[in-house]
């Protein structure tokens, strides 16, 4: 079985890509039991808690995030580098369970899977 990444590298307002990129993941985790998320560059603002995306009128996707455990799609990381550059904690809580690794790090277990699709 191929494993399939999702690679997150967009603000979440702004465009589509975000909300895109989550409907995917959600029909990909009905037919594949290996998936990764992974956050990288203005991807990582994808996972802040504290959005209020109707002060922009903008839709609130965000929550969402939180079927991705229904689906059993537990495996995401996010870009430590990337959050410093945006000036996000590194150990902020998040609205995903997401580990928190080196770009080096973060590039090989990227590496480790079959299809890559950007967001």
């Amino acid at each position: 079985m191929n494993r399939v990444a999702f690679l997150f590298t967009q603000a979440p307002h702004g465009s589509s890509a975000g909300r895109e990129g989550l409907d995917a993941v959600l029909a990909t985790g009905a037919l594949s039991e290996d998936i990764g998320l992974f956050f990288i560059g203005d991807g990582v603002l994808q996972l802040n808690r504290d959005q209020q995306p109707e002060q922009i009128l903008a839709r609130n996707y965000i929550a969402t995030f939180g079927v991705l455990e229904l689906y059993d799609i537990d495996q995401c990381f996010v870009c430590a580098d990337s959050l410093l550059a945006r000036g996000q904690s590194l150990t902020a809580e998040r609205v995903l369970a997401a580990e928190v690794l080196e770009a080096a790090s973060l590039r090989e277990k990227l590496a480790s899977y079959h299809r890559v699709i950007r967001f």
